[in-house]
Order: structure tokens, then C-alpha cells, then sequence
């Protein structure tokens, strides 16, 4: 009986390609010198901290963000920006949390839609991931394909572990 793994994996060394790639381009933009701007990658918790001296550079700097994670085929919808929060002289701090496996919602969402679907695949949840398994491969690829379209689904997903 085939089946796949839907799953929500980050790919680190991306995202530090990325992080560094803003770093490059802050290093470089006139707008940015002489002023605060610190960007940092703690790969043990999985956030990146910002550390900006006004609004103005802290929208700069998200967007910059969210531009290397596009190009480097990541999705923006990992990127949890949190609330900004005032640092001494005058500066603005914003943690950025990166989200990694499918939540409870999430994966709820993905067996309401397999289900919905009205096709012979089963899903269940395990974990921080979903197994779909069915009779035939094309029901899987259909229901992969409605799951990529779904818009309320809050993390990228990936299919792994396919066995037929």
C-alpha cells in the first residue's frame, strides 16, 4: 500500500546562506551605515534576533529577510516576526522565531482535507507529521497537490519517506 510523510522541515544551512546574505546587503546599503543594525542567527533555538536603531530600517531589514528566504526557496511563511520591544539608546529589538514541524492545527487541516477530498486515502497523525496511505499513487499526488494549494495551512510543507 503506498504511502508518503507530509512534513514541515527547515533546512539550517539555508537559512544561514540567507541570514548571511542579509548581512552582506546591510553591510553594503548606504541607509544602513553609521546606525545600529545587528542581525543574528541562534541556530540552537531556532530564531534569528534583530537589533535596528529605527522603524524605518526594521521594515528594511524584514523585507530583506523575507527576499533571501524567497530566493533561496524558503518560505516566508516560516518567519514568525514577534513584537517589537525598545533596546537602549533608543534602538528597536525583534526576535524572529523559525517554525519547524506541523503544528496540531496544522495537521488537523491536513486530515480535514484528505477526508474531504472524497478520494480512498487515509490519514493519520503521528507526531509532528502526517502519513497519508492509500491504494493508488494518484490519489496521493492529488491529495499532495490540494494540500500545497491550501492557503490556511500556516507552514510549508514537504512529502517525504514516498513508498509505493
Amino acid at each position: 500500500m503506498p504511502s508518503v510523510d507530509v512534513v514541515s522541515k527547515l533546512d539550517m544551512q539555508e537559512v544561514d546562506n540567507a541570514v548571511n546574505a542579509v548581512l552582506k546587503e546591510i553591510a553594503s546599503r548606504y541607509d544602513f551605515r553609521g546606525s545600529t543594525t545587528e542581525v543574528e542567527l541562534v541556530k540552537n533555538d531556532k530564531k534569528i534576533k534583530l537589533l535596528v536603531a529605527d522603524d524605518m530600517k526594521l521594515r528594511a531589514v524584514k523585507e530583506m529577510l523575507v527576499g533571501r528566504f524567497v530566493a533561496r526557496k524558503l518560505s516566508a511563511k516560516i518567519l514568525d516576526f514577534g513584537k517589537e520591544e525598545p533596546a537602549s539608546q533608543g534602538n528597536i529589538r525583534v526576535e524572529v522565531t523559525l517554525r519547524e514541524g506541523l503544528t496540531g492545527d496544522d495537521a488537523r487541516r491536513a486530515v480535514k482535507i484528505t477526508k474531504d477530498s472524497k478520494l480512498k486515502v487515509q490519514a493519520s497523525i503521528q507526531g509532528d507529521q502526517v502519513r497519508l496511505s492509500g491504494n493508488k499513487i494518484d490519489d496521493l499526488q492529488a491529495i499532495m497537490q490540494l494540500l500545497r494549494e491550501d492557503k490556511e495551512i500556516s507552514v510549508p510543507l514537504q512529502f517525504v519517506n514516498m513508498k509505493r
